[in-house]
């Protein structure tokens, strides 16, 4: 670790739910509990999967809602514009570190994207999810290669992010793992307990909360596993009570990993809007990567190595001459 790293950091969690397709009003908010977690002594905030405007949890119920994807499409959140500014000015003001996933919207195509935010307001990076996953496809696109741009130096540390089911990438992950973090964001949709009606067991919370926490064990980092809450209001909104996900109340299932996977907070109830703290020994890294580092001594390249494309593909390319 480099020597200007602090050794202690404080950070939140959000459990939280968002103005549902309403981009202002899900900003507004963003402020709100940013400027709480700063209150609170938080050097660092994560938010969930598609924070703003909310995740699209119709189209596990219906594949094609023209009506709500063209609202969607409307409350999107661009890069460049007041509503990123607002909550740029926001964290320097606050002087925190903000990890925020939100739906960028590229000249009207929909990405499940993340950006962390410096405590002095500037973007650090952005990233997009590497491939929406199963019904997401519907809306969403594929990242055109800054799925790769997940880690960063800020004054808490490194700090990374993926979205959900990039969770269960091995490449990814291990790519991602090679950038050495300290501290890691795993921003989730809302999550239910398994149940045995034929959903998978590896998308129910406690399916992904296993997941969390074993890319904390792999990583040896703290994995602030941030979730979004769904209650009867946002199901009506977006119609999905006769749907197979995310059609009751609930949803919430934030938690803060150590590096050896042990869970450092109590969690709140399903339906329950909070923000969860604590405080990290860096030291629990180096007492963890000791014992065991994936990308340092426990590593065999001289067997096993990932190779990386970092270039991309242009859409519009000129002819070689």
């Amino acid at each position: 670790m480099a020597a200007t790293t602090p050794r202690q950091v404080r950070v939140a969690v959000t459990q939280a739910e968002p103005v549902w397709l309403d981009l202002d009003a899900t900003v507004e908010k963003t402020c709100t509990l940013i400027t709480e977690a700063a209150n609170n002594k938080a050097q660092l905030i994560a938010f969930p999967e598609c924070w703003v405007p909310g995740y699209p949890a119709w189209i596990w119920s219906r594949p094609v809602d023209f009506d709500l994807s063209t609202q969607y499409m409307r409350n999107a959140l661009q890069i460049d514009s007041p509503q990123m500014a607002k909550i740029q000015h926001c964290a320097a003001t606050n002087k925190i570190v903000v990890v925020i996933g939100f739906t960028e919207n590229i000249h009207e195509s929909l990405y499940i994207a993340q950006a962390i935010i410096g405590s002095d307001g500037k973007i650090l990076t952005t990233r997009k999810k590497i491939k929406a996953t199963h019904m997401e496809r519907t809306i969403f696109g594929d990242s055109p290669g800054d799925c790769l741009n997940s880690v960063v130096d800020t004054n808490v540390g490194r700090v990374g992010a993926l979205s959900c089911w990039e969770h269960i990438q091995p490449l990814l992950k291990y790519h991602t793992y090679a950038q050495r973090e300290h501290i890691h964001v795993a921003g989730w949709p809302p999550l239910y307990p398994h149940s045995d009606d034929g959903n998978l067991y590896s998308i129910s919370m406690e399916g992904t909360a296993a997941i969390s926490q074993i890319y904390a064990i792999e990583s040896q980092a703290f994995v602030l596993h941030s979730t979004t809450v769904l209650t009867q209001p946002g199901i009506d909104k977006m119609g999905t009570q006769n749907g197979g996900q995310m059609n009751v109340p609930g949803g919430g299932n934030s938690a803060i990993f150590a590096p050896d996977g042990r869970k450092m907070t109590t969690d709140l109830a399903l339906t329950e809007e909070g923000i969860l703290y604590a405080d990290l020994d860096f030291d629990e890294i180096s007492k963890s990567r000791a014992f065991v580092d994936v990308c340092g001594h426990y590593s065999r390249p001289d067997l096993l190595w990932l190779g990386v494309n970092t270039g991309g593909q242009e859409k519009v390319r000129g002819s070689e001459e």
